[in-house]
């Protein structure tokens, strides 16, 4: 069985431990992680996910009350999200899955939508967080949609329009403890302030507990010469740049990653992550508040080009190599 987000193929074993055939249909469809230890754990929906569905439903409900819409997700999966709508108005709570530590699970999402003449307006409300200053993707003042996410709220909004029939609608979509579940979030160190983040490049969230790390750096034990990504991007960007090799998504984990590995690893991906957990201190002295605006900078090179060489020395088996949004190469070790 193979997960279809991911494109891992699960070894035999793993779903004999499994008992419950039910929970194993999850896994086939994508919504759950089925781990080395047979538990199975459910994804959940990330907040992208959650405003297309409040946004979806709030259109639909303007013809009728709504209790569930489907959402396509930017990996392709059709989800069935429970919603409650009326005459315009709809509330979506963000399901987290088996993910004890995300900060926004239950949070609402409120979208208000109203007729209008022709076409289709989201006007991002209260809760969303907006950018302070301009970054290499987005401008100060824009709000902190990321793109995955918003081509999934506009492409559910027109599905809506085309079932009701109208010529065109305006949706307002506000997260009322955005601002307060903000602080508990990274926002704040990367720009954005007055609420939360809609994002999610699959539109689904991964569970993390003891059970799936035990799982993750399983393949990475028992895979040769693998290759370890730290997020979505760089785990799509990784399987094009090494189409014959494993790769395995650890998040955070680096370390863990990198203990579990035998013989040579690659480390690819995003720089942030990686560039952290090589050089915690990498932005002081440089002026820039991130990484990824120091990687938009010419001074990007000259900071990690000395950095990636000494990481080489210290762990001639790890080649790491960085990749941007685009999935093109801007740095790599030695």
């Amino acid at each position: 069985m193979r997960d279809p987000v991911t494109g891992f193929l699960y070894p035999d074993i793993w779903e004999k431990k499994v008992p419950d055939p039910a929970s194993l249909a999850l896994v086939a469809q994508g919504f759950a992680v089925l781990t080395a230890s047979g538990a199975v754990l459910r994804r959940g929906y990330t907040t992208g996910t959650t405003a297309a569905a409040a946004c979806k439903a709030a259109i639909l409900s303007l013809s009728g009350d709504v209790a569930e819409v489907r959402i396509r997700l930017p990996c392709g999966l059709e989800a069935y999200i429970p919603v409650t709508a009326r005459a315009g108005r709809a509330s979506c709570r963000k399901f987290s899955g088996d993910y004890p530590s995300d900060a926004t699970a239950g949070i609402e999402f409120i979208a208000e939508a109203a007729i209008a003449q022709d076409g289709l307006t989201l006007v991002p409300g209260p809760g969303i967080g907006r950018f302070v200053r301009d970054t290499p993707r987005y401008k100060k003042g824009a709000p902190a949609i990321s793109e995955a996410p918003l081509a999934c709220i506009l492409s559910s909004m027109e599905e809506a329009l085309f079932l009701t029939g109208f010529s065109g609608a305006t949706v307002t979509l506000s997260i009322p403890e955005g601002e307060r579940i903000a602080g508990k979030t990274l926002n704040p160190r990367v720009g954005i302030e007055g609420g939360i983040s809609v994002l999610g490049s699959t539109g689904l969230v991964e569970p993390w507990d003891d059970h799936l790390e035990e799982s993750v750096m399983a393949r990475v034990a028992c895979t040769e010469n693998v290759v370890i990504t730290t997020g979505r991007v760089g785990l799509r960007y990784a399987r094009l740049l090494f189409p014959d090799r494993e790769v395995v998504l650890a998040g955070g984990r680096i370390s863990e990653a990198l203990s579990a590995a035998k013989g040579k690893v690659t480390l690819c991906g995003l720089p942030a992550l990686i560039l952290k957990y090589i050089e915690p201190h990498i932005l002081d002295q440089t002026g820039y508040a991130t990484v990824e605006e120091l990687a938009a900078s010419p001074a990007f090179l000259p900071v990690v080009a000395p950095i990636l060489a000494a990481y080489r020395k210290e762990q001639p088996k790890v080649r790491v190599v960085l990749v941007n949004r685009e999935g093109k190469i801007i740095a790599e070790s030695p």
